[in-house]
């Protein structure tokens, strides 16, 4: 049995597109697969059932990345600890749970070089991605394998960030959730327009990003949170906000939260916000606008992700 993370962008998303740097961070929230050598390869992923013969888009993506691991017949059943469709990076999840256990499955007893065995679940994590979204950036499926705390920038990979001060966030579901691909291909339609104002905002993303780090690696959460208001404050102005969203950030500040933005794709989803410590406040403030909701914690000791 393999396991993946769900993910939440703490600063970059869209920009990172477009080859702008990104944060992100993996939570315990995630995806468990196990892989089986079959007769014919059949996925089953909740109540969704699909085989990488047929011509569904689940079965499409399931066959890319059997390809690219050059895997014989499995059949894989997939659980899910996460939501799905809402930023918070379970399509990837899926993918590098379902590829780290058909790796198991046909190598049980052999140890890959780490570096090697990340390489092809990222690959093949990737090839599932693309069918969904397009061509993914790769942030989401490098969370999901490797956990943390990390910088990423696409075509570079991703390296750690230590912490100085454990990150503690709250997460609500706000709205229903947007496609991706959709997302990502409104800002690249509003670039093609408005190319100069939308550059600018990708400018400034980056600084917000490179200030980001600095922040988290020195533990200073209040600077972090003020980062994370005013990437959301481009995002909105790269229409990607919505106003379930804008609510739900509105009411984390005033709750408490050191900061509040979207986590993901946007025009719907998910929200993550920043808080002090306690995340109860917060947690009741989304509560009170009838948002499912959950805490997590990125600690400095490994393993203490929650």
């Amino acid at each position: 049995m393999a396991r993946a993370h769900g993910k939440l962008i703490l600063l970059g998303e869209h920009a990172v597109v477009y080859g702008v740097p990104a944060i992100a961070v993996g939570i315990s929230a995630g995806v468990t697969a196990e892989a089986a050598l079959a007769e014919s390869s059949s996925l089953a992923l909740g109540e969704l059932r699909a085989a990488a013969a047929d011509d569904s888009e689940l079965g499409r993506a399931f066959s890319a990345l059997l390809r690219a691991l050059s895997a014989p017949p499995v059949r894989v059943e997939v659980t899910l600890g996460m939501p799905v469709g809402s930023g918070l990076g379970a399509s990837a999840a899926i993918g590098v749970a379902i590829a780290k256990s058909v790796l198991e499955c046909l190598h049980p007893h052999e140890h890959e070089h780490e570096h090697e065995h990340e390489g092809r679940v990222l690959e093949a994590a990737g090839a599932w991605e693309n069918v969904f979204h397009g061509s993914a950036s790769g942030i989401d499926a490098a969370a999901a394998f490797h956990g943390g705390c990390l910088w990423f920038r696409k075509g570079e990979g991703v390296s750690p960030i230590p912490l100085g001060a454990d990150l503690s966030l709250c997460v609500a579901l706000a709205g229903p959730p947007a496609s991706t691909r959709l997302m990502v291909e409104s800002v690249a339609r509003l670039r093609a327009r408005r190319t100069e104002l939308v550059d600018k905002s990708l400018d400034g993303i980056r600084s917000l990003v490179e200030n980001a780090r600095l922040a988290i690696a020195a533990g200073d959460v209040r600077s972090l949170g003020k980062l994370m208001d005013l990437n959301q404050m481009i995002l909105s102005g790269l229409f990607v906000s919505t106003d379930e969203i804008e609510s739900a950030c509105e009411a984390a500040r005033s709750a408490g939260a050191l900061g509040a933005k979207l986590t993901g794709a946007g025009g719907g989803g998910a929200v993550v916000a920043l808080v002090e410590d306690d995340p109860e406040p917060v947690l009741a403030a989304f509560g009170g606008l009838g948002l499912k909701c959950f805490a997590a914690r990125v600690s400095q000791v490994p393993g203490g992700k929650s």
